[in-house]
């Protein structure tokens, strides 16, 4: 019944659907594996993509040839880029989807990539043979045989939904858990946990007062993810701002004692950056308001998302306090927020490739490694799919280095750190950000993706003519000069002082308040020069101008770093034989097995005198 696949998807959410494309379109014969054909790259929680961090980990996944970015983009009803007000590195962009239109797009463009094969069922089990995952059990009882298999099980691992005090087994609201693949790993040798997520009450738009609340447009420029030409609406979508309030504080607190956090039923630890609302007023109780964000689910739906009020409290609270909310007073809620506990692998179990390191070509990518957000599943997805196809081929892994991508950090920080909650990416986790920023993601990582075989070769030309063009302006704002006639009006309006004598463009653009785009409307000769590009190249051109300082002493310090990742340690390499390390770093050095220096260094619990312990060694 079934062929023999290269490569076998369990899941379809974000990772599995990323996974697929990549290991497809690297030349794998693909299996995606879902328990429901019909929730295909479904959002499950807000019908969002992007945002702090994570907007830059979707133009990567972009960069490298993944769809995310292209579906978020033929799917958005409204667009922001987060953090103008601060320095490029910063910022970050972010879009409201159409929650239907954006799983739609991504199985018409799942459906028609090339070596891509669907079949719904359950995973039980993973076929193992000599250490070596070799295909997948299905609940019907079929055995179908691969040459790696890659695990995105999302919330399904033993899921279980508490709403109040009703409890059952879920791996989302509507449909059943996932079993055995749990059980099997750990009688393998695997360690598993628990961890908890939540999502909030979707409502019925035609039932809120909109005029009282603080109304939330798209920017005027939609930018968007993808380094393609992918059409823009020509409207937008708002979204509206509303507040929490002592009397809503207050009704949610009667439910305490009946919510499944306080009553010890969730064992699961939860997401320290997205706490539910009773979590919430629980830990800041000086706050006398949250914020709340009313977010649309897509262009032809009254159904509302009520970004903020995650919550498992009983019904009842729920719909008492949602009343209690200026704008919510006739409410009709739609379905009740709940809280959801899942199976997870803590993810120092993995190489840098995603490859588990008990089974060999068994790959997890997703929340099984502990992490939350559609981005950051995508993410791993997308790197697991590529380095599943790398090893079947006897190729090398195809990793990234904290100084080339977040994806990088991401997977790095799971590795190294492992993570006892929901790991959520942030800006500051990257040390790294000025060289990591969204809009160079193109020019920092097609290129090797072109070289892996992925990215094609349209992306790559792309990326070839960016940068010529951007050391095109580079080099013309460094050769020509402005007269100081020509640019009074123009320097007196942004409240820069006048020229008095000839002045280099480049020194110019160095000012306060000076940007390329307002050079080229206001001052004649130097806009007819940059007339030729586009908005995003002199961007990138400014923003290199501008930085180029932070620039380089990022460089100079990514050099300096990359003395110790390039210091690999043996496989087999034996810790015992260290008798001046700590315990603890020789307890997670066994455990982690790190692959450099670098990596070794970054593991909590361990101190540079370790490190020092083990270089010196190494040198010997």
């Amino acid at each position: 019944m079934f062929p023999h696949y290269d490569i076998i998807i369990v899941g379809a959410g974000h990772a599995g659907c990323e996974a697929a494309a990549a290991a497809a379109n690297l030349g794998s014969r693909v299996l995606l594996v879902t328990m429901n054909m019909q929730t295909i790259a479904q959002m499950s929680c807000n019908p969002a993509m992007g945002g702090i961090a994570k907007g830059q980990i979707v133009r990567e996944i972009d960069a490298l040839g993944g769809y995310s970015g292209i579906v978020s983009d033929k799917s958005l009803i409204q667009f922001r880029m987060l953090n103008k007000s601060k320095g490029p590195a910063m910022w970050s962009p972010r879009t409201q989807n159409d929650r239907m239109l954006f799983a739609s797009l991504w199985r018409e463009m799942l459906e028609q990539t090339p070596n891509v094969d669907f079949y719904q069922d359950m995973v039980q089990s993973i076929i193992v043979k000599n250490n070596r995952a070799c295909g997948v059990v299905t609940g019907l009882g079929h055995h179908i045989h691969s040459k790696a298999v890659v695990v995105t099980s999302g919330t399904f691992l033993n899921g279980v939904i508490h709403i109040g005090e009703k409890r059952f087994g879920g791996g989302r609201v509507a449909e059943k858990a996932a079993t055995g693949i749990t059980e099997q790993l750990v009688s393998l040798g695997f360690e598993s946990d628990r961890l908890k997520t939540g999502t909030p009450p979707r409502v019925d738009g035609r039932s809120l007062d909109y005029t009282l609340m603080e109304e939330q447009k798209g920017d005027e420029e939609i930018v968007g993810f993808s380094y393609l030409d992918i059409p823009k609406p020509s409207v937008q979508r708002s979204c509206w701002i509303t507040y929490t309030d002592q009397r809503v504080h207050d009704i949610l607190k009667t439910g305490f004692d009946r919510s499944p956090m306080y009553t010890g039923r969730i064992e699961g630890v939860g997401p320290r950056y997205c706490p539910s609302i009773e979590d919430k007023i629980s830990r800041f109780a000086q706050r006398d308001r949250h914020q709340l964000f009313i977010e649309p689910e897509g262009w032809n739906t009254v159904e509302i998302y009520v970004n903020g009020f995650s919550t498992s409290l009983p019904e009842e609270v729920q719909y008492e306090a949602l009343r209690n909310i200026k704008g919510f007073e006739h409410v009709r809620i739609f379905r009740p927020g709940y809280a959801i506990e899942y199976d997870y692998f803590p993810p120092t179990q993995l190489t840098h490739s995603l490859e588990t390191k008990i089974i060999k070509h068994l790959f997890f990518a997703g929340q099984i490694n502990g992490t939350t957000g559609y981005e950051e599943a995508a993410c791993q997805g997308i790197m697991a799919g590529i380095n599943a196809h790398q090893a079947i081929q006897g190729l090398e892994p195809f990793i990234l280095k904290r100084s080339e991508a977040y994806i990088g950090v991401l997977i790095d920080d799971l590795i190294s750190k492992g993570t006892e909650e929901p790991y959520r990416m942030f800006t500051s986790r990257a040390e790294f950000r000025t060289l990591l920023r969204q809009d160079n993601a193109d020019l920092r990582l097609t290129e090797k993706s072109f070289r892996l075989g992925l990215a094609s070769k349209e992306r790559y030309e792309r990326t070839l003519i960016k940068a010529k063009e951007v050391e095109q302006i580079k080099s013309l704002l460094s050769e020509y000069s402005i007269e100081p006639l020509e640019s009074t009006d123009y320097l007196i309006s942004r409240n820069s002082a006048p020229l008095t004598q000839k002045q280099k463009a480049l020194q110019v653009l160095l000012r306060p308040n000076i940007d390329l785009a307002s050079m080229r409307t206001d001052i004649t000769s130097i806009g007819q020069l940059l007339q030729p590009y586009s908005p995003q190249t002199l961007e990138q051109a400014e923003i290199q101008v501008k930085y180029n300082t932070y620039i380089e002493k990022e460089k100079d310090l990514v050099e300096r770093m990359s003395q110790l990742e390039e210091l690999l340690i043996p496989e087999h390499f034996e810790y015992d034989r260290l008798s001046s390390l700590s315990t603890e770093a020789l307890q997670k050095f066994k455990k982690i097995k790190p692959r450099t220096l670098g990596q070794a260094s970054r593991i909590s619990g361990v101190n540079p005198s370790d490190v020092q312990i083990l270089m010196v060694y190494m040198g010997r």
